[in-house]
């Protein structure tokens, strides 16, 4: 199930609020002018290509307006899961939107915002827009399963800027 999940970054281990329905989600992150909406399932088929899977969603991708689109796909067999995951656990931003659809599976988008952290649970049908600047990590779990589409401005996708700051480490992560 998707969900947000608000944490003063002062307590770590507790939540001030849990959000469970789409429209409460997406009101209390379009605050913070990050989007959160979910599209209808296209017609995609076990074993897709990559080429299939952004197909299957082109019409969604244009409307979009970015420029690039990749499909990153990590199971719990893949050699380097626990490289994959440390690669994207610290917080980090960008110079353009963070843009992620999840074809299938699941993971953990933490958004950090002043003194409150905004931890995202995104799954099957999710799209997310962290906008430029935004602090954030992902943690993709310790046996991750997902395949996203990655959006981007430009063909050669966006650098991250680590902001330095250990605050990832402190909050629950995916498995948690």
């Amino acid at each position: 199930m998707s969900y947000v999940a608000v944490y003063p970054v002062a307590t770590p281990d507790t939540p001030n609020k849990v959000l469970t329905h789409l429209d409460d989600i997406a009101a209390c992150l379009a605050e913070h002018g990050v989007r959160f909406a979910r599209w209808q399932p296209a017609p995609v088929e076990k074993g897709a290509s990559d080429a299939e899977m952004i197909a299957a969603y082109q019409p969604q991708i244009d409307a979009l307006g970015y420029g690039s689109v990749e499909v990153l796909s990590v199971t719990g067999e893949h050699p380097q899961k626990a490289e994959l995951r440390a690669q994207y656990i610290d917080e980090r931003r960008y110079s353009e939107d963070e843009v992620r659809f999840f074809i299938a599976g699941q993971g953990l988008f933490c958004v950090h915002v002043g003194e409150y952290v905004y931890a995202i649970r995104c799954e099957k049908n999710d799209l997310l827009v962290i906008p430029a600047g935004m602090p954030h990590w992902f943690d993709m779990g310790e046996n991750p399963h997902f395949v996203t589409l990655r959006l981007f401005n430009t063909a050669k996708g966006a650098v991250p800027e680590f902001t330095g700051d250990g605050i990832a480490a402190g909050f629950p992560g995916l498995d948690d």
